[in-house]
């Protein structure tokens, strides 16, 4: 462990506030935050929380940093996350580990986490040479019209515990090429990967005479959270996080008029129609339901199986399970690791009481690992899709398995709840492959085909619908979400044609 922080210049107390090489606050008799180990409950490190002071500071730099950053050509811009996807590559191993470690998640996902992170880099360095406007023909003579985009001002970034990396980089580099700066608030489980991820931006920065380009602010959320949604002069606030704090955020933000990229909750399914090849399904139902603990935004939470392979299917999956290794995320033979918290254990020990209570029928898992850390077992209950139980997103390894007659009974049931992030089926048929992709079928942002509902493409816009908030981060065309849009009109004529051909006699 002492290695890995060495590596990443983690030490056992740290600053909750920085905006750039030695910029570190240093904040006299503030509260400890402390990172425990989710695995041993063992403590890692601290943290001295920002305060109201620390984030005045924080937030000053980062706006005097934009009024200079706006001015710098976009293609240089993205020099300087190319910068950041190279200094991340010499560091994948030791902060995947960190990640592993002070999240829970397997090493292999850590490492994956931290390649997304370089992966988004390397799409934005070349989305800096492609903030396109358009040209359009005027309805005046001689006139000519276009739009273009420019930079908000500086970005708040809230990010969750389960992605404790890589949806700062997401917002953070796409944020970068459009000319802003990016004040990053972390969640209170996951802050010393901020940390770890804020010392290596110092040295990109330095090398390029920056600061306060990416900034970074860990303190409470009734403190410096609401001053950062709260603040008018942060245009854009990017939150990751549960549906609650969602509309208070969306809520805040709204009042002074600000733009919100909401990424909340999801409470993802699997179609598996009677035309399935199993030897597909299985796999991506087990890995997208035990994968990070079920703790991702993606996790797969519901299975809808036809009722002519759901026998079938259901005896492959408890199987599956079976062979699940749970235990330290940094062996390399572990498939799941723990919670994050003993909070996230009583959520599911709670969902699992209700399943029963309701006549769910629990067909593996279903209790805590009785350890040191935050274990429990990966869990398959047959229930019924209208159980509020089901209905909610309990952030945790079980799964929900339900059967179907009919494509549009599946669909009808897919639906029919408040969350619309990711989906998926797995079918032979194109007819009901096409039928899902249709604008009668997935009501989600993401619908995939014989593909897991975990994970996500760097070139594709990644969000969802409904009560997951309408947000879109990463590819496509997302980058115009950190860009404000202008129309622009040039009179290159020697007239000016006025409305409804109304003139003025000026020789009077």
């Amino acid at each position: 462990m002492d290695s890995i922080l060495n590596e990443l210049g983690v030490k056992d107390l740290n600053s909750g506030a920085c905006t750039g090489h030695e910029k570190w606050s240093q904040s006299e008799n503030a509260d400890k935050l402390i990172s425990y180990n989710p695995t041993n409950g063992e403590k890692i490190a601290s943290v001295s929380m920002a305060g109201s002071d620390d984030y005045d500071r924080v937030l000053n730099e980062s706006t005097k940093s934009f009024d200079d950053f706006r001015k710098i050509p976009a293609p240089v811009r993205g020099e300087l996350v190319r910068q950041m996807g190279d200094a991340l590559r010499a560091k994948k191993d030791a902060l995947g580990s960190l990640v592993a470690l002070e999240m829970g998640k397997i090493k292999q996902e850590g490492d994956g986490e931290v390649q997304e992170m370089i992966d988004i880099a390397d799409f934005a360095v070349g989305q800096s040479r492609m903030l396109y406007g358009k040209t359009m023909h005027s309805e005046r003579p001689d006139h000519r019209m276009y739009e273009q985009w420019h930079p908000l001002g500086p970005v708040g970034v809230i990010s969750a515990f389960n992605f404790p990396v890589a949806v700062w980089a997401w917002n953070a580099f796409i944020a970068a090429i459009c000319g802003n700066t990016t004040i990053w608030k972390p969640s209170s489980s996951t802050p010393l990967t901020a940390i770890a991820v804020q010392n290596i931006c110092n040295e990109v920065m330095r090398n390029n005479n920056y600061s306060g380009i990416f900034s970074l602010i860990i303190g409470s959320g009734s403190i410096v959270g609401e001053k950062l949604i709260s603040d008018k002069r942060v245009p854009l606030i990017s939150f990751t996080g549960s549906t609650h704090m969602g509309r208070h955020v969306s809520k805040t933000v709204a009042t002074r008029f600000g733009k919100c990229i909401l990424e909340l909750g999801g409470n993802n399914a699997m179609i598996i129609d009677d035309s399935a090849t199993l030897s597909l399904a299985v796999p991506a139902i087990v890995f997208g339901a035990v994968g990070t603990a079920g703790q991702r935004c993606t996790s797969t939470r519901r299975v809808i199986a036809h009722e002519s392979i759901y026998d079938e299917l259901k005896n492959k999956l408890v199987s599956a399970y079976g062979q699940v290794k749970i235990g330290n995320p940094l062996d390399d033979t572990t498939l799941m690791g723990p919670l994050i918290n003993r909070k996230s254990i009583e959520a599911y020990e709670e969902a699992i009481h209700k399943i029963k209570e309701l006549g769910g029928n629990i067909l593996c898992g279903g209790f805590r690992i009785n350890e040191d850390g935050n274990f429990v077992s990966p869990t398959i209950a047959e229930v019924q899709n209208e159980w509020d139980i089901v209905q909610d997103e309990t952030f945790a390894p079980i799964l929900y398995l339900m059967k179907f007659k009919t494509i549009k009974d599946a669909l009808d049931m897919h639906n029919d709840v408040p969350q619309g992030l990711s989906s998926s089926i797995f079918t032979n048929d194109v007819k009901n492959a096409e039928y899902f992709l249709s604008n009668r079928g997935s009501d989600c942002g993401i619908a995939n085909v014989n593909i897991g509902t975990s994970g996500a493409e760097i070139g594709g816009a990644f969000g969802g619908e409904k009560e997951t908030g309408g947000g879109r981060e990463s590819g496509s065309d997302s980058w115009k979400q950190y860009m404000r849009r202008q129309t622009n009109t040039i009179n290159w004529s020697s007239d000016l044609p006025l409305a409804q051909g109304i003139e003025f006699n000026l020789d009077n």
